[in-house]
């Protein structure tokens, strides 16, 4: 590498006038501009887009799951599936040792048979009732019995009668019982509900299951198609979100390409009427009123995923478009003072051909955070002022 000293002087010469030239073309911008604006600070107006949103975080769940659950209680012989398995309605995904449901169908089945075979001996009874019933009555037209007997042979028959009756009834209660124990041992095969994959598993084999306060889960399938975003909206934007009203989202550090982040799109399904009960308290408790916790409301909105890029509690990034206008004029808020008494009204000084200040009375439409829509008072090309020259005790500008 050459050093300073080494370098030849003229070179070195026509160096330093290159240096100084491109600064004294960057002083004469300067002052051409200051002296085009008058040292206004302004900005030109141009044709974009505005979009007005609410901006909220997100989970992501299964439009469509289901927990499984057992229904008896029993140790676990088999787990058919994993978390990630593809499975088809009706496929079975546990097994439950069915030894103390079997026996109970085994003996309801027995107690049924006896039964069973208890009324047709009393129907055989009630046969032979009947016989001597009709001899008694056909001897009584003759006076050739006494009316003690044909009392006790109608006492015989009705008692027959009565006994098959209430055999019936035990048959067919027998018969439910039966029934439900048979369910009862179908519950020891869990086939799955619906078409979908396996999200988790929340039990091993060997475990024991304990059906007698409530359900347990053992897995949860779910359709991964499609997907339901829950948004979490402040009460103070709540109101500005409605059904149908279109809404994007991406997901913390989801990448779309050379293009940046993948964007989702779809519409509002439903805003939920109440927020989520919080723990320990039930839906009629109010909350206690010198709480400092926001409160959020629940709203909900789905979107495809056919391609399978979105899963299971990813969080969102949520943007509500309350209202959006394409290729208008813009103006940054900042330079707008709103009249009093005149909703969406506001007056601005625009820089004349002159380089004077005027002021114009602007109507607006969409806004944003940082910019809003000129309906009315700017025109395209326009030099809105955004700040008034430096003091003149300030630093000065390179005047010519």
């Amino acid at each position: 590498m050459a050093h300073e000293e080494d370098i030849p002087k003229p070179r070195r010469l026509r160096w330093l006038l290159a240096g100084a030239a491109v600064a004294l073309l960057a002083a004469l911008a300067l002052a051409w501009q200051g002296r085009e604006t008058g040292g206004y600070e302004t900005v030109v107006i141009a044709r974009g887009d505005i979009e007005a949103s609410v901006s909220a975080i997100g989970t992501l769940q299964p439009r469509s799951y289901v927990d499984v659950g057992a229904q008896v209680s029993g140790q676990i012989r088999r787990l058919h599936v994993r978390p990630g398995d593809d499975v088809k309605q009706g496929q079975p995904l546990v097994e439950i040792d069915p030894t103390v449901q079997q026996a109970t169908v085994d003996a309801n089945r027995a107690e049924l048979a006896g039964l069973e075979a208890q009324l047709a001996e009393q129907q055989a009874l009630h046969r032979q009732a009947l016989r001597q019933h009709a001899r008694q009555q056909q001897m009584a037209r003759a006076s050739a019995t006494r009316e003690e007997d044909v009392e006790a042979a109608e006492t015989a028959l009705a008692t027959a009668a009565a006994r098959i009756a209430r055999l019936k009834a035990q048959i067919e209660q027998a018969r439910s019982t039966l029934k439900g124990n048979q369910a009862q041992l179908g519950y020891t095969r869990i086939d799955a509900p619906m078409t979908g994959t396996v999200v988790s598993v929340e039990a091993r084999v060997g475990q024991t299951l304990n059906a007698t306060y409530q359900t347990p889960n053992v897995l949860r399938v779910a359709d991964l198609s499609a997907m339901t975003v829950w948004t979490e909206v402040s009460e103070a934007d709540v109101r500005r979100v409605k059904t149908g009203m279109p809404v994007h989202f991406t997901t913390l550090g989801g990448q779309g390409g050379a293009e940046g982040r993948r964007r989702w799109s779809g519409s509002v399904r439903q805003v939920l009427p109440a927020p989520p009960v919080p723990e320990g308290k039930s839906a009629g408790t109010a909350l206690a009123p010198s709480t400092s916790k926001v409160i959020l409301y629940t709203v909900l909105f789905d979107v495809d995923n056919a391609d399978g890029e979105l899963m299971p509690q990813m969080t969102a990034q949520v943007t509500f478009v309350t209202a959006a206008a394409r290729n208008v004029l813009t103006a940054p808020l900042p330079a707008l003072r709103p009249v009093a008494g005149k909703p969406g009204r506001y007056t601005a000084r625009v820089l004349a051909a002159d380089g004077r200040p005027q002021e114009r009375q602007v109507r607006i439409g969409v806004r944003d955070r940082l910019r809003a829509e000129a309906l009315e008072g700017l025109a395209e090309g326009d030099r809105l002022i955004t700040a008034d020259p430096a003091p003149a005790s300030g630093p000065r500008r390179f005047q010519l």
